[in-house]
């Protein structure tokens, strides 16, 4: 349909007549330029018998030009045909082509367009020779003069170019709207050819993409084939359809507002899957009207690691929502993945417990490494690197390494690399599968950042980690519903060095995840933390096989809720790991932790395997407030000693201080020592004696000392040694025996009969 309709366009000039040739210029068409009125080589013709009224022009410059003065205006995606009748009547014949000059709204000329369309040669007289040209912004075949989008009008006509001299005749221009001959008004898209885009992979087409974007109206945006280079950033408020690609620098923006998710940003990109994705994170952190990237179900293969920070480089800190979801990412083989290793001497202080002092070859230590050296606790990462003073930053102190020694830095290569952000907070993570192919890491989590989560998730046999955090990005993290899987089963436990994950700061919860046969499942450094409804299972094939923890807690005082989980053929590990001065010299100690309602069972283990176990690293702790209610503990194929238990590598515990534990309500199968606290204890004395010894069968929680007896019942009457009843009550005396485990009864005469004691470990 023609627009001059449609949108009230006026694109036809004046006829000509005696009363219009002062609005033909002689030159470019620009206001003020001569004119043919009143000119000696030009006179309006009435009643020409072909033309009826028309101009005749006498060739007497070496380019005769004729341009419209008036406006024709082009519309974006708009192409006018611009049509000429002419014939020679006498003197030389000339060459005529359609001409115009573009022009800008502002005004001013476009420059490095062509002006002029192939010329037609006038080979006799009198014959009638139609000559035409289309004009437009899109370099669609068939397009004569193509003035890309920046032309908002032009003043058309013709120049006659040849030998001077000769006289023509023209008919009236005409100038149409002939858009529909390259695509129809029903169809529901624009193409960014038809304003301006060249598709050339080096003209930047930008504003041509723009440009259709803003005449879609509801229509989608048609990139046709070819590829369009984008040097700045573009946002397409339009829905959009890719038959071409496109290519951008890494800082540009290519943002879809209406058709955002990774399928699209594929087609966009060619295919290049983990630059699309790139591309597509970038947008969503430069609010692209969306709160999440949907991955649409893709696989993303990648060969090297996504860096979050590289990709949306205007950024280095984010706190609004962003969540990416349903896909797939998919580390390839590729050297990309080696982990970096490097060799450092350093100095620790107890003093600067978060700092390496002195460190030789820092400007090689990548941030985000495993520290590893003597002294140096499980999952101390590095935070940060100041080369100028040869200072690396920490994750966590170190357990006891003052002094100078040589460490070793290991940079973990991750599919998902968050940790060039300052601060990144409520960035999630849902329903994303990371294929980590044995040879990448997971997730590098930001090194601030608070209420970040990663939800519905699966690690598949990471490399080496499923999610690191260097810092305190993990503040509040929400792990739930997530699946780790190792590339480990086959390895015997003492021989796996995968681990899920770890964190370093507080009120983190970690809920109903599952997770098979990892090193640990979990090393975490915080307090305040929940962790409910996990399944984590860690045995091997080996009879009596040894046993790695499924959690590690690296904080005595850890405040932390541990509930409802399946602990299967690995144990809880709680110890002080993060202290430089590990020797304890006051506050709580061991402290706040609750192990309620799990499921534990183990199989195939030593005897002296335990479900729980407290590791100090240093002299004179002692557990204040501890409670492990509910639990089912169960061996199968052994019976094993204890559930609990002290690893006294290092230090035993004070049992001597021991306070506020609580020990009941736990179910015990083919385990020797049902614990408890305070535990119920029968004793029967046959003989009379006025002091009886009650053992506790070292059944009380860590073989404590029996610190105190809460109850002393009789059952039945108590009697002499010839028989006869007394009345009498006992006092008691605790930390009795060699172990100081048992309680002595110290009656006011010697006497026989059974008591049952409620004795405790605690005070």
């Amino acid at each position: 349909m023609n627009k001059a309709v449609t949108e009230g366009l006026v694109f036809m000039p004046p006829a000509f007549s005696s009363d219009t040739l002062n609005q033909w210029s002689r030159s470019d068409g620009s206001p003020g330029s001569d004119t043919y009125a009143y000119f000696s080589g030009a006179a309006f013709v009435p009643a020409d018998a072909d033309f009826g009224g028309c101009l005749e022009i006498q060739k007497l410059d070496q380019t005769q030009r004729l341009r419209f003065m008036g406006q024709t205006p082009i519309p974006a995606g708009c192409y006018l045909r611009v049509t000429v009748r002419i014939k020679a009547i006498a003197g030389a014949l000339p060459t005529i082509a359609i001409a115009g000059r573009p022009v800008q709204a502002n005004d001013s000329t476009v420059t490095g367009v062509a002006t002029r369309a192939q010329p037609v040669t006038i080979a006799r007289y009198g014959q009638i020779y139609e000559v035409s040209a289309i004009v437009g912004a899109g370099a669609r075949r068939g397009v004569d003069l193509v003035w890309g989008p920046q032309a908002a009008f032009g003043h058309f006509g013709f120049d006659l170019t040849g030998p001077n001299g000769g006289v023509v005749r023209v008919d009236d221009i005409r100038i149409e709207d002939v858009t529909s001959v390259f695509h129809r008004e029903m169809m529901d898209w624009v193409d960014v050819r038809d304003f301006g885009a060249i598709g050339d992979g080096s003209t930047d087409d930008s504003a041509a993409f723009e440009a259709a974007d803003q005449a879609a109206r509801g229509r989608r945006v048609l990139v046709s084939k070819g590829t369009y280079r984008l040097a700045q950033s573009v946002t397409l408020d339009s829905r959009v359809q890719f038959e071409g690609r496109v290519t951008m620098p890494d800082a540009a923006i290519l943002s879809l507002t209406k058709d955002y998710d990774l399928p699209k940003y594929i087609d966009a990109f060619g295919g290049d899957e983990a630059l699309a994705l790139k591309k597509a994170l970038q947008a969503l952190m430069n609010n692209s009207d969306h709160e999440s990237l949907d991955m649409g179900g893709r696989r993303v293969s990648v060969f090297e690691p996504i860096d979050l920070r590289a990709a949306v480089p205007n950024r280095s800190s984010y706190a609004q929502r962003r969540v990416l979801r349903n896909g797939q990412i998919r580390a390839e083989t590729s050297a990309a993945w080696n982990p970096t290793v490097v060799t450092s001497q350093a100095s620790y202080a107890a003093s600067n417990r978060w700092r390496l002092t002195n460190v030789a070859n820092i400007a090689n230590i990548p941030v985000g490494s495993l520290v590893e050296g003597a002294g140096v606790g499980r999952e101390v990462y590095v935070r940060s690197v100041n080369v100028g003073a040869r200072e690396v930053g920490l994750s966590q102190p170190l357990s006891d390494a003052q002094g100078t020694q040589t460490y070793t830095f290991t940079r973990f290569k991750y599919l998902l690399d968050l940790s060039g952000f300052d601060r990144l907070d409520k960035f999630e993570i849902d329903d994303v599968e990371f294929q980590c192919s044995e040879v990448a890491s997971g997730v590098l989590l930001p090194p601030s950042g608070v209420v970040n989560v990663i939800r519905n998730c699966v690690f598949n046999r990471p490399g080496h980690r499923g999610i690191s955090s260097h810092g305190e990005g993990c503040q509040g993290l929400l792990i739930d519903h997530n699946q780790f899987i190792s590339w480990e089963p086959d390895k015997l436990t003492q021989d796996r060095y995968t681990i899920g994950f770890n964190v370093n700061a507080n009120d983190v919860k970690i809920r109903n995840n599952r997770a098979s046969q990892f090193r640990h499942f979990a090393v975490i450094s915080g307090a305040h933390n929940i962790i409910s409804g996990n399944h984590f299972f860690q045995g091997d094939p080996a009879s009596s096989g040894l046993r790695s923890a499924g959690i590690v807690l690296c904080l005595r005082a850890c405040n932390t809720q541990i509930t409802g989980n399946y602990v299967d053929n690995c144990f809880i590990e709680w110890t002080n790991e993060r202290e430089p001065d590990p020797d304890f010299t006051g506050g709580w100690g061991f402290a706040g932790l609750s192990i309620t309602n799990n499921v534990m069972l183990c199989s195939n283990v030593p005897t002296w395997f335990s479900f729980i176990v407290v590791k100090p690293y240093g002299s004179g702790h002692r557990i204040y407030g501890m409670n492990v209610t509910g639990n089912t503990f169960r061996s199968t194929g052994i019976v094993i000693d204890r559930a609990e238990r002290v690893d006294t590598s290092f230090a035993p515990l004070d049992l001597a201080s021991m306070r506020s534990v609580h020990f009941s309500g736990n179910t015990y199968h083919n385990v020797h020592l049902a614990s408890a606290n305070p535990l119920l204890v029968q004793h029967a004395q046959n003989s009379a004696a006025s002091v009886w010894q009650v053992e506790t069968g070292a059944a009380l929680p860590f073989d404590g000392y029996a610190m105190e007896v809460e109850s002393v019942v009789t059952r039945g009457p108590s009697r002499t040694g010839s028989n006869a009843v007394r009345h009498h009550m006992p006092y008691a005396s605790v930390r009795a025996g060699a172990s100081q485990n048992a309680v002595q009864l110290t009656w006011p005469e010697a006497m026989q009969g059974a008591v049952t004691l409620r004795v405790r470990m605690d005070v």
